[in-house]
């Protein structure tokens, strides 16, 4: 990519998205196009097409998806394989039609098999079921993957996908209902805490709610008390978390080093050309609970629901093609909650 190169970030509000832009613009380049949904609605075809005619875009980060935690993937199956097929879809088919010169695909390391070995390598996606609890959103992001390698082996086109492990940051998705894990419990660890303190006005200010009644209405629902917040499962489970700004630093380093040429050896059986994104590194949810709970300050406990499901017991993700290239994560977990909470009590 020249500095100058029309460069379209789709989903550019969201985690992944904001971090890829402003990665992009700490390295000098300064033709970047973004679009709110408002804007362009990109389950529309007839909208993206026009797009693509209006701006005729060079590379394009494809970073716009439907995502959300255990229980919105479980509870909101349809919406997550229908927008995330149609968002897929519409800007990979207009990246083939109007020859885009690159296009980077992102999906998510849910794509590998519930009882995938460990750590994760490329080589085992589709070697057995998916964990039933994502299945949809992981089925539209094999497809995903799999209609980029389609239309480079049919079209020549260059589309290239990576799976970021579990991502935590700055613009993360807060929602008690749909957030994923660690946004989740860091909202939470923190309510509970305005609760010991009995800091109300910032307990409203944080819920947007104008009474303690209201507010006592959502925390309930969500099992939290000055004393306690309940987390789903057995705390067992381990999970791998990266920083949302190293996930962006290699997928600027991935586009501007990588063509899907140099993502198989085998020219007449091209699979798995996917690269996973992580640091190789996990920690259990109940660890990950405390280790929130220190970094906030909280003094209460945690109770684990046994009967909710816990998902996958473990994720990990093997990064050696991606460590091969020349990049590694910079910033530590521990670190990153502690960076990612400041951002929370500033916005």
């Amino acid at each position: 990519m020249e500095k100058s190169s029309k460069i379209f970030v789709a989903g550019h509000n969201g985690l992944v998205g904001s971090a890829i832009v402003k990665n992009l613009n700490q390295k000098g380049f300064t033709n970047i196009i973004t679009k709110t949904r408002g804007e362009l609605n990109l389950t529309n075809t007839t909208d993206v097409n026009n797009f693509f005619e209006t701006e005729k875009p060079e590379y394009i980060f494809l970073a716009a998806a439907k995502v959300g935690g255990i229980i919105a993937n479980n509870v909101y199956r349809a919406d997550f394989i229908y927008e995330n097929l149609m968002i897929q879809n519409n800007v990979i088919h207009q990246s083939y039609v109007h020859d885009v010169k690159k296009l980077l695909f992102l999906g998510s390391t849910c794509i590998y098999p519930k009882n995938c070995p460990q750590p994760m390598k490329e080589e085992y996606l589709l070697t057995d079921e998916l964990e039933y609890t994502n299945e949809p959103y992981a089925i539209a992001k094999i497809s995903g993957i799999k209609m980029c390698e389609s239309y480079n082996i049919q079209y020549n086109t260059n589309f290239i996908s990576v799976m970021p492990t579990n991502l935590y940051g700055p613009n993360d998705n807060f929602d008690l209902e749909k957030s994923h894990v660690l946004p989740a419990l860091l909202r939470k660890v923190h309510l509970a805490k305005l609760l010991s303190e009995n800091n109300t006005k910032a307990l409203l200010l944080d819920l947007k709610v104008n009474s303690i009644e209201e507010a006592n209405i959502i925390l309930e629902k969500h099992k939290i008390s000055k004393n306690s917040v309940e987390i789903w499962g057995s705390g067992a489970p381990m999970r791998e978390f990266l920083w949302s700004e190293d996930m962006a630093d290699a997928c600027v380093f991935i586009m501007e080093n990588r063509d899907f040429t140099d993502c198989y050896t085998n020219p007449r059986n091209i699979k798995n050309t996917h690269i996973n994104i992580g640091t190789g590194k996990d920690i259990s949810i109940k660890d990950l609970a405390y280790l929130i709970k220190d970094i906030v300050g909280y003094k209460g406990d945690f109770v684990f629901n046994t009967e909710k499901p816990d998902g996958t017991l473990k994720k990990l993700t093997d990064c050696t093609k991606l460590n091969s290239l020349g990049w590694k994560h910079k910033i530590e977990l521990a670190d990153g909650i502690e960076k990612m909470y400041r951002w929370y009590l500033e916005k």
